[in-house]
């Protein structure tokens, strides 16, 4: 009986060549544009979930780099470079503060 694995979403480039080596055969196709956004949206969405659920350093590290990996794709699809990134990051640091504090808002009350 033929096996069949459904997945769907957004892969890295090496993917297919890695099934290929593990004796399955991919089935593919390139997004256009507008697919691919809202596809890497969704990955980034998916290692999101990966990341909460990882406890230990290996995982956590994995996880940022397919976050990161994603940021610099999708940045770079809307042709945003680094350095507009960190005046962006740094504008809003300015204007309402990082996240060294570590502070954590349990309510606010009127």
């Amino acid at each position: 009986m033929k096996k069949v694995v459904k997945y769907n979403k957004l892969i890295r480039d090496r993917i297919p060549e890695i099934i290929k080596k593990a004796g399955w055969l991919p089935k593919v196709r390139t997004l256009r544009k507008n697919e691919f956004l809202k596809a890497a949206k969704n990955k980034v969405f998916e290692e999101a979930g990966e990341l909460i659920k990882s406890n230990d350093k290996k995982g956590i590290v994995d996880e940022i780099v397919d976050i990161q990996e994603l940021l610099d794709v999708l940045a770079s699809e809307i042709r945003l470079t680094k350095s507009e990134i960190k005046r962006f990051q740094d504008a809003k640091r300015k204007k309402r503060g990082g996240f060294k504090k570590r502070l954590f808002l349990i309510k606010e009350e009127k």
